[in-house]
């Protein structure tokens, strides 16, 4: 998981609103023209409220006279930010209460006769019965290839006519900027996912930054709440690809478009053969034991390889297969693609998470389910724009 947002203070001539009215606690203008009460301040949630209903966002609002500040913080003494609107009148926090929260309301304000005043209030959230919380992919910090997706799997579920709320608090920044969407998907797993692509590979050396303001978000009945924030970021790095001609037995390594290198091998058999397509590498593993039982095929086979490169979550993998006989030969695997030990090493080592391998020439004409992996590339950019919960908005 990852480090929370940090909202800054703000000081903009900043204001809260609450349904309870703010008593000053110092008022009182000095000048001789200060003529009549100080403003009026509410606050929502009420002040003193001990149990302040989920799902809002803080209000403050004046009356008879403006806000010039307003400031918010929650009882860890982070601070809310928020906008004052242009009258002055009224402040309204950039994001929603979060449950079991104690906020702090500080004002000033200026009455329409000259006197000023301050106040503060508190109020407290109510608890929330279950927590969502999510997963990313790829981690923050990491150097990824060019065909990845940002990847967020939620830990409870997300209702439909949430989604939309939720992908819009789901912000990406990227240098230099690179046109991408949001698409929901049902992961392998059976939990529900939303995936970030960019309509055509990234380029290398592509700087990405992710901010999820989900704090005090809804996902419905059966999710919960989003009780914090999220702040990741990840680097693109170099274009490396593979192709794999399944009647040619051969893997082909790219770099920039540029042939590198080519090792023989055995994709899967007529029976079973490999998954087609442009799949996303989504793991590594130096040592493996490829148990059949995993896959649906019982206890036919418990056998240990190396240089496991993993594709699909279904069990497409890149592999050693030292037991295979006809390795460049014949296809006669259950689906992966079997190589000898030092030429699986170097496609482990020459393929990043994030790299492409795109599958030709396979007799398979079943499509890859996206959520089997980070299979994002199994769709064009039409259908895969069609998945956002923002399309008809």
């Amino acid at each position: 998981m990852h480090a929370a947002l940090r909202r800054r203070p703000v000081r903009l001539l900043p204001a809260l609103a609450a349904a309870g009215l703010l008593t000053a606690c110092s008022g009182g203008d000095d000048s001789p023209k200060a003529d009549g009460p100080p403003a009026k301040v509410t606050v929502t949630p009420a002040a003193g409220d001990k149990a302040a209903e989920l799902g809002r966002p803080i209000s403050v609002r004046a009356t008879g006279g403006k806000l010039t500040s307003v400031k918010v913080e929650d009882h860890k003494g982070g601070a809310v930010g928020g906008r004052l609107a242009g009258d002055g009148t009224s402040w309204t926090s950039d994001g929603k209460i979060r449950p079991s929260t104690t906020y702090t309301v500080r004002t000033e304000t200026t009455s329409s006769g000259g006197r000023k005043a301050s106040a503060t209030t508190s109020f407290t959230t109510e608890r929330a019965d279950k927590v969502n919380k999510l997963t990313n992919t790829p981690n923050g910090g990491q150097t990824v290839g060019t065909g990845m997706p940002i990847s967020i799997l939620f830990d409870h579920p997300v209702a439909e006519d949430r989604r939309a709320e939720i992908e819009k608090a789901l912000k990406v920044t990227t240098r230099p900027a690179v046109t991408g969407a949001w698409g929901w998907v049902k992961d392998y797993s059976g939990k529900d996912r939303i995936d970030w692509r960019p309509k055509d590979y990234w380029p290398s050396g592509t700087k990405v930054s992710v901010n999820g303001a989900l704090s005090g978000i809804s996902s419905g009945d059966a999710g919960g709440w989003f009780v914090r924030d999220y702040d990741f970021g990840f680097t693109i790095g170099a274009d490396r690809r593979a192709v794999i001609d399944v009647p040619g037995h051969r893997l082909t390594m790219y770099e920039d478009g540029r042939e590198v290198g080519s090792v023989t091998g055995s994709a899967g058999s007529p029976q079973d053969p490999t998954r087609g397509g442009v799949h996303t590498v989504r793991s590594k593993n130096a040592a493996e034991t490829m148990d059949s039982s995993t896959i649906g095929y019982g206890d036919q086979w418990m056998l240990d390889s190396q240089w496991v490169t993993h594709l699909t979550a279904s069990g497409t993998f890149l592999h050693s297969a030292p037991w295979n006989k006809s390795l460049g030969q014949v296809n006669n695997s259950h689906g992966c693609f079997g190589m000898t030990t030092a030429d699986a090493k170097k496609v482990y080592d020459f393929l990043t998470i994030g790299s492409t391998v795109e599958v030709k020439g396979t007799t398979n004409p079943n499509k890859t389910d996206v959520g089997n992996g980070l299979e994002v590339w199994q769709e064009t950019w039409e259908q895969w724009q069609k998945r956002s919960a923002l399309r008809d908005s």
